[in-house]
């Protein structure tokens, strides 16, 4: 078997704030497959690090009376005490706030800029004059430009739907301050993603770098046009300075999405300068050189909401500043708690300490992967599944199996395994099957491979049931039986841990000392335990008790209920807009009953015009198949000319209350998808389809 040579990473979370349930399901995914392919003999460096820079981290520390320094060194520690909990095996763990990672973050400019991909231009903002600092639109708010509705964001009216510059906004007032913000023109710089367009569309759709799903979303921003990205940010700022700038323009820094995706290089070069001249010594080129790409393999797992910075503007990046490209992005789902967003008055919007002083983590790392695979595909921590599967599968499957068995082993053969297997076919079968489970993991299947062990788990307990030991033990010469009854089913035992191994790292290291062997690695599963003394069987695993789950629900009740309850304004607005810049994203869920209330309907347009007096709307007249035209409007204006859009059929939303505003009322939505603040396309359909159908 080739070794192959993998760096692996997590995106790196955000030092402003505690971890959560919903970002252990990445950090779990990533650490399970780490593990398996460690176990099938793959040398596998696992690396991440805090996201460290940013307004958000300055204005935090800020709040919190300390330096950004401090607050980020806080944070780390914690983060790295949350991860030490739930057993994520990272071989380094570093900060993006380091000497590492200013030198590739400046090295990979000064390139990029050496090769004409960096450009300037001057761009007008809002200007806090109490803070001194320019306003990102989440600090902004004002009365919308459109319907006049006030206390609205920056970026979009929550009222009317109207999407627009925070520049536009009536009324403006800054949330950090209070004051009214002045425009002021500052020189920002742009990397030229267009320049990469076919690069990238040929990256994007080769050697299954993606997942389907994501290739296609993707496709989407290249219909629309990919338009150059500002890579930089204006003092006050914590961050690093962009290097070669003139003399007149010193206090330029590179925006937080700039350097944070170079914290994996970052990360990987401290380890490598920790571990120089060790045995397990690791050469940065080799992984990170553009020459040595197809010798190793560097794959990052993402959530999906930030697919945009990791498979466009990452390698485009990388390819520009002459440094390999991943081999492979894996982006996953969001969690729901019972259904639901996570919710902080439900208790269900879990920390991690939380969780874990209540219940054992490697519950929860099974669980996740009972429920996570290949696709992008949100998950869900249904609390009454999620006992009931772990104490089915893991206490009354795989633990009971060892538990049946192991006691008359010690206590009437002095735990001597028998020297011929009795059940060589079953236990042939199971060897097998890991094969399977083995390409499942790889292949982040990691639902399947759960599926299969408990297959094996299943057949062993068959087995000891058709047999029934407990029985054999009462007649006479059946002593033999039983001492190869039990040795089967101890077997079978061993080969779960082999296969449960990465998922279960704390259980399977203590069953290792029960059944007296040193290796669980994928091929020790292919030398079964014959002729061999197991030690006397202690309990590896308790039941979840209904009592358990409610103790932490009305824990992380308390816990942020205090938390809120302490913090001042300024913190609460830092925290809960600070996830725009870190991309730490919550999605508000909906139940199916309240999806299935939406009509949506074939429409025809008959007329798409501009709105005299507004800058982002448009004007449709659709005909849906009613008696009379329906009138919408919809702030795609700086996306379309009305001749784009007139005579085609789309998808129009019939059931949505009529709003009214002052250029008419809006008797319905034209479905779009994409970023409201970069490109909306508006979703059209096939001549064929029948103006008025229901779209189911």
């Amino acid at each position: 078997m080739k070794v192959r040579e993998i760096l692996v990473t997590s995106a790196l979370p955000y030092a402003n704030g505690y971890i959560h349930l919903g970002h252990l399901v990445e950090y779990i995914q990533t650490d399970i497959w780490a593990r398996a392919m460690k176990a099938q003999g793959h040398q596998v460096t696992y690396v991440c690090a805090d996201d460290a820079h940013g307004t958000a981290i300055m204005l935090k520390a800020e709040a919190n009376g300390v330096t950004p320094e401090e607050q980020i060194a806080s944070v780390k520690a914690s983060h790295e005490a949350d991860f030490d909990k739930f057993l994520i095996n990272f071989d380094n763990y570093h900060t993006t706030h380091s000497e590492e990672n200013q030198h590739f973050s400046e090295l990979i400019y000064r390139r990029l800029n050496n090769a004409g991909h960096i450009s300037t231009k001057d761009v007008e903002q809002l200007f806090d004059p109490e803070k001194q600092l320019f306003l990102a639109d989440r600090f902004v708010k004002g009365t919308c430009p459109e319907c006049d509705a006030p206390d609205q964001y920056g970026d979009n009216c929550e009222v009317c739907g109207t999407t627009y510059d925070a520049t536009d906004l009536k009324e403006p007032h800054s949330t950090l301050s209070d004051a009214t913000p002045v425009l002021k023109t500052s020189k920002h710089y742009f990397f030229d993603l267009p320049g990469f367009e076919q690069f990238l569309k040929d990256w994007t759709r080769s050697d299954n770098r993606l997942q389907v799903s994501v290739a296609n979303k993707l496709q989407e921003w290249f219909d629309a046009g990919l338009t150059s990205w500002d890579i930089s940010r204006d003092a006050p700022y914590f961050g690093f300075q962009i290097p070669d700038t003139p003399s007149d323009e010193p206090d330029k820094y590179f925006y937080v999405w700039l350097d944070a995706p170079v914290g994996y290089m970052a990360s990987f070069k401290n380890l490598c300068d920790k571990r120089a001249g060790t045995e397990n010594a690791l050469d940065f080129d080799r992984y990170w050189a553009q020459e040595n790409e197809h010798k190793t393999e560097v794959y990052h797992f993402i959530g999906k909401d930030i697919v945009y910075f990791h498979a466009l503007f990452w390698p485009a990046m990388l390819a520009g500043s002459e440094f390999r490209t991943p081999t492979g992005v894996f982006a996953h789902g969001f969690l729901m708690v019972n259904g639901e967003k996570m919710s902080k008055s439900r208790g269900t919007f879990i920390k991690a300490e939380t969780y874990a002083k209540h219940l054992h983590p490697e519950y929860l790392r099974y669980y996740f992967a009972s429920k996570l695979s290949d696709k992008v595909e949100d998950i869900n921590l249904d609390l009454e599944d999620f006992m009931q599967k772990v104490n089915s599968d893991l206490v009354g499957k795989v633990v009971n199996i060892a538990s049946r068995s192991a006691g008359f082993l010690v206590k009437k053969y002095d735990g001597m395994l028998t020297e011929v297997c009795a059940e060589p076919r079953l236990l042939e079968d199971i060897t097998k099957t890991g094969d399977e489970i083995a390409v499942a993991y790889e292949n982040r299947e990691f639902s399947r491979a759960m599926r299969l062990i408990m297959q094996c788990a299943d057949k062993a307990n068959e087995y000891i049931d058709e047999k029934k030991p407990w029985s054999l033990t009462k007649q006479e010469g059946t002593e033999q039986e039983v001492q190869d009854v039990c040795s089967v089913a101890i077997n079978i035992f061993r080969q779960l841990m082999v296969y449960l191994a990465p998922v279960l790292p704390e259980l399977t290291a203590n069953a290792k000392e029960f059944l007296n062997v040193d290796d669980l690695s994928f091929a020790s599963r292919n030398e079964w335990l014959l002729g061999h003394k197991i030690n006397k069987f202690k309990p590896l695993m308790q039941r979840i008790e209904e009592k358990d789950i409610a103790a932490m629900v009305e824990d992380s009740k308390a816990s942020l209920a205090q938390a809120d309850a302490s913090a001042d304004t300024t913190s609460q607005v830092i925290e809960t807009d600070a996830s725009t810049e870190q991309a730490d994203y919550q999605v508000d869920y909906i139940g199916i009953e309240d999806f299935a209330k939406v009509e949506m309907k074939v429409a025809h347009v008959l007329e798409c015009n501009y709105v005299e007096g507004a800058d982002k709307l448009l004007q449709f007249t659709l005909d849906v198949g009613e008696d009379k035209p329906r009138n919408v409007f919809s702030g795609i204006r700086k996306f379309y000319e009305p001749e784009q859009l007139t005579g085609k059929k789309v998808i129009c939303v019939t059931n949505l209350a009529p709003r009214k505003m002052k250029f008419g009322v809006s008797e319905g939505m034209v479905l779009s998808t994409g970023n409201p603040k970069t490109q909306l396309t508006v979703v059209t359909l096939p001549d064929s389809c029948v103006i008025g159908d229901v779209l189911a």
